[in-house]
């Protein structure tokens, strides 16, 4: 019993430690990954602002730049200008129109592309644009209204051209009012950020044509991602975001973008591993800890869960040499009456009968006498092991009673069964003596169903008086009690 609490203990400690274990590490995963959300929404917020702010800045540069061309377009077909000087024409036409370092020349275009206009000179030198997409989109497309143009060189620059229809009194083509600007002001602009590396900034088109990107790359400029087929464009819709590859480059990034209702959109992109980088050192450093933790706790719960299972079987060989005579190995006089105090209440609890043989060594004090201790113990030792053979049940228990008498205990055995038990263990004994029978045992058989009336001191009287009978009767026999409350019967 004892060896089996201990074992139960140990497993008790070592499923304790190990749902502890588990506990801890699933509130250590999931602080991490609280921590990872929270690294990654201050990024994504990061980032929605600086596109935020780019996007504005473009955007108003862009409006800036329209309200100068919708004033061109709308002044260039007015009756009143017809005639007047360059000068005053320049004046007219442009006075109001937007200026800065990035922005390039306001030029008109009549219907055939041909440059009548130009806010840079007088003068100014023959071109013609009728082949140009902003030409040739507006002159097929009355409703177009503002049109940018693809990343193209532009009067010596790279530049985005934006331009607006000139429409007759009858709503009639009439040519082109064109401006642009340059990427020096995409340069200025994405410089003046504080970018990491590896950090993108791209400018799309509605059409989905990169105007612009920084890192600057002239083999992505002007690109569709349109004939990207392995890109969703539902991955990342106005206003989203995105973490994964993006349709560029296989860099993952996170991905946020800005101005879906504005002329163009700005997607700004920053590289994950720049991202979770500080994360992945405090989440090693955490994890080494904890690691280090259940290694700890596993190891001092293997301890002393081994220390459980020593102490246990320390305790039951104890309790072992307690309940165990020394000389013949059966069960002692102490653990006989745990023994049958249980089985008594058992028998009477399942109404079952119980029977107790009585086993004494005849003639065993002369013998003793004759022959010495050491003699007599090993008569003792060899009716203890002719005991033991004759009985093997695990719920029968074989004891030495007192000096050189036995008793064995037959839960749920009747009489007659009890009798067949005792006559067994005579005759192994009888057979171990040797022809001389120098040892012969005689055994009182009892048996009863016991009640609440009664008592276990009972079976035992009636045990020990049929083993009386059996002495009178001329030993190395057995005697079977009629009842533990009546005479005997032979």
């Amino acid at each position: 019993m004892g060896k089996r609490t201990g074992r139960l203990s140990a497993r008790l400690l070592i499923a304790s430690s190990v749902v502890t274990v588990i506990g801890f590490s699933a509130i250590c995963a999931s602080v991490m990954l609280d921590m990872r959300r929270g690294v990654e929404e201050l990024a994504r917020q990061s980032l929605e602002n600086l596109a935020t702010g780019i996007e504005a800045d473009i955007s108003r540069n862009i409006e800036l730049y329209d309200l100068s061309l919708r004033n061109v377009v709308n002044n260039i077909t007015a009756p009143e200008i017809a005639g007047v000087s360059r000068p005053v024409l320049h004046l007219i036409l442009f006075d109001r129109a937007a200026t800065a370092k990035h922005f390039g020349a306001i030029q008109v275009f009549d219907v055939k592309g041909k440059l009548t206009v130009d806010a840079a000179s007088l003068d100014p030198m023959p071109e013609n644009r009728a082949d140009e997409e902003y030409f040739t989109v507006h002159r097929d497309n009355p409703d177009v209204g503002l049109f940018i143009s693809k990343p193209m060189l532009h009067r010596g620059a790279y530049s985005i051209v934006l331009s607006r229809r000139v429409n007759g009194p009858d709503g009639s083509f009439s040519g082109v009012v064109a401006g642009s600007i340059r990427f020096s002001y995409f340069h200025e602009l994405f410089g003046s950020l504080s970018l990491s590396e590896g950090d993108t900034i791209t400018v799309l088109r509605s059409d989905r044509t990169i105007m612009m990107r920084t890192p600057f790359d002239l083999d992505v400029i002007g690109k569709n991602l349109n004939d990207r087929h392995d890109w969703n464009p539902d991955n990342l819709q106005d206003g989203g975001s995105y973490a994964g590859t993006g349709p560029v480059d296989a860099t993952p990034r996170l991905y946020v973008r800005r101005g879906g209702n504005g002329p163009l959109a700005v997607i700004v992109g920053k590289p994950l591993d720049t991202i979770f980088r500080l994360w992945r050192v405090q989440a090693s450093r955490i994890g080494a800890v904890m690691l280090a933790l259940i290694v700890f706790a596993i190891a001092v719960t293997l301890v002393l869960a081994r220390e459980i299972n020593r102490r246990a079987q320390a305790e039951s060989r104890l309790e072992e040499m307690a309940t165990t005579d020394a000389l013949t190995g059966l069960r002692n006089r102490r653990k006989f009456d745990q023994t049958i105090e249980n089985e008594w209440h058992r028998a009477m609890r399942h109404k079952m009968p119980l029977s107790l043989l009585m086993i004494d060594a005849d003639h065993f004090k002369a013998y003793n006498d004759t022959h010495g201790h050491q003699a007599g113990d090993q008569v003792l030792i060899g009716i203890a092991i002719c005991i033991s053979d004759a009985v093997r049940r695990a719920a029968d228990c074989a004891a030495r009673y007192g000096g050189e008498e036995f008793a064995v205990l037959l839960p749920g055995v009747a009489g007659a069964d009890a009798m067949k038990v005792a006559e067994n263990i005579r005759e192994r004994v009888l057979v171990w003596s040797g022809a001389d029978n120098l040892s012969t045992v005689s055994v009182g058989v009892a048996a009863v169903t016991p009640t609440a009336v009664m008592d276990w001191a009972m079976l035992v009287q009636a045990a020990d008086k049929a083993l009386y009978a059996a002495k009178a009767a001329g030993r190395n026999r057995c005697e079977l009690a009629a009842s533990p409350a009546l005479s005997l019967v032979a």
